[in-house]
């Protein structure tokens, strides 16, 4: 996900059936997207089941923030950026996320598309993007990164500790275990966070395999990682509820009312958002 093209191997699995579980022999009935969806399903499950304490933790640590009057950020380089746009000026979302920007590093809307893959081992570019960014102390920064291995994710989490935000790291330990880091010390995103989420990604990031194509596919990263962002901000949610605070809420602005609502909330949290 943070890799825009796919550079690693997939599961090896029996053709026509979702890497790395266990299944029956394929039908005539039963199709690919049959299996993506169960290959999905299956790992939703195991974060809801394997992660929830460090979700809990990571809404927790988010409302805290909140609550303290300090500002949230989440970032993610290319795919990965995809479940922390997701949070922002979202329709049943907390107003106050806010996207950190890497010109040419978050999206996949730079050209060449490979670029932005490059971008990920400069050293050096996270200090930049921070120190020109409005994070500050007592700041929280989701970072997310599949494999958590390159330069940016790396320095972005180092940096941004240095500076006295908090880190929440999303990533994929199984990449720690099993690929080298693409930074100088050697070290991963996991070894720079105050908490790490651990999204379950099998190394490779694709969950089908299938006679007649030549390289695992059907990638889930974006499904798993997306949830664990809402689970976290839902948790943040309600923590802030319990806390006596009402949670500044986004509104569909289809839903008729919902931008006078919206129009209110941020005004009421403007120091807190950046992307009006």
């Amino acid at each position: 996900m943070d890799e825009t093209a796919a550079q690693d191997g997939g599961r090896a699995a029996t053709p026509g059936t979702a890497t790395g579980r266990d299944e029956e022999a394929p039908t005539a009935d039963r199709s690919a997207a049959d299996d993506f969806f169960d290959a999905a399903i299956a790992l939703l499950q195991q974060v809801r089941d394997g992660e929830g304490d460090a979700v809990r933790e990571a809404g927790a640590l988010l409302a805290d923030t909140v609550a303290a009057g300090g500002r949230v950020f989440a970032f993610g380089a290319g795919h990965s950026s995809l479940p922390a746009q997701d949070t922002v000026y979202r329709a049943g979302g907390l107003a106050v996320m806010n996207l950190l920007n890497i010109p040419g590093a978050v999206g996949v809307d730079v050209r060449p598309a490979t670029l932005g893959s490059a971008l990920e081992r400069v050293p050096g570019l996270a200090a930049a993007a921070l120190d020109s960014s409005p994070a500050r102390a007592g700041d929280l920064l989701v970072v997310i990164s599949l494999s958590g291995r390159n330069a940016l994710p790396v320095e972005l989490a180092m940096n941004a500790r240095a500076l006295g935000l908090k880190v929440i790291g999303i990533t994929s330990l199984a990449y720690s275990r099993e690929t080298r880091s693409r930074h100088t010390t050697g070290t991963f995103l996991k070894d720079h966070c105050d908490l790490v989420v651990d999204s379950r990604i099998a190394l490779g990031d694709a969950e089908l395999t299938a006679e007649g194509v030549g390289a695992p596919f059907a990638p889930a990263s974006t499904v798993v990682t997306s949830a664990l962002m809402q689970a976290v901000v839902a948790e943040a949610t309600c923590a802030l509820a319990r806390k006596g605070i009402e949670p500044p809420m986004l509104r569909s602005g289809n839903v008729d009312g919902g931008h006078d609502w919206n129009a209110r909330v941020m005004d009421a949290y403007a120091d807190r958002i950046f992307y009006r």
